[in-house]
């Protein structure tokens, strides 16, 4: 009797240490699960934030490009706002633009009054309205400056342009690779304007300084054409 309840009693001791193993190893698969599911979870959470920035920074680098593409396009993104210059203004040199082509127009620095009194000598009495370019880059020499000047400021304004021309021409040997654009510039009243034109591009890749010249001429010419068909 003493033997069978002995057994009875280690028996049902086995039966519950079983329990109790069982219990923890179903404890611990199931914490082990929920923290692979989490760190799975944090992963894809990364995955998704890189992948946004990585499409945020491909959009503002497309934004970019359609920027530059847009500055470098026909009439190179100037217009009223980021210039200053009238409608008539910005229109005939829209017109120069075209004349010779984007890429053969290489002025691209809005030029402010002050910049046209001290290198030009016209002062703001002189004039109703002008607009005038220059390249940003010094060692490029072309030139555009369109002058509508007050009624009776005609002849100075005239005067002070040639006087600019004439001077450059005289120190041609500062910029020897520019020589046919200086030469070929022209100063020219048209209408109720006066121009002073120094282009040509890519002349300055010619074979020869007769043939550069003869480019510029050329440009020049085809600007002042342009204008005017629009002033007369």
């Amino acid at each position: 009797m003493k033997k069978s309840v002995i057994y009875l009693c280690a028996g049902i001791l086995a039966l519950g240490l079983t329990a109790c193993g069982d219990g923890g190893q179903g404890d611990g698969s199931s914490a082990g699960t929920e923290q692979t599911q989490g760190t799975e979870s944090a992963g894809e959470e990364t995955s998704a934030e890189e992948s946004g920035s990585q499409e945020d920074s491909s959009s503002a680098d497309t934004e970019s490009e359609d920027s530059v593409s847009d500055d470098n396009g026909e009439g190179a993104g100037l217009d009223e706002a980021q210039t200053g210059w009238s409608e008539e203004m910005t229109n005939l040199r829209t017109a120069a633009v075209e004349a010779v082509g984007q890429q053969e127009y290489w002025p691209d620095m809005p030029m402010e009054p002050d910049m046209l009194e001290t290198f030009y000598g016209i002062t703001a009495d002189m004039y109703d309205d002008f607009m005038a370019e220059s390249p940003m880059i010094s060692a490029n020499v072309d030139t555009l400056i369109i002058v509508r000047p007050k009624a009776d400021k005609g002849d100075a304004v005239l005067e002070a342009l040639n006087a600019y021309r004439e001077a450059l021409v005289a120190d041609t040997m500062q910029y020897p690779q520019n020589l046919g654009k200086i030469q070929a510039s022209k100063v020219e009243k048209i209408g109720d304007y006066v121009i002073f034109v120094q282009l040509g591009g890519s002349a300055i890749d010619s074979d020869s300084e007769e043939e550069a010249l003869t480019k510029c001429q050329n440009a020049n010419q085809q600007v002042l054409d342009a204008i005017r068909a629009i002033a007369e």
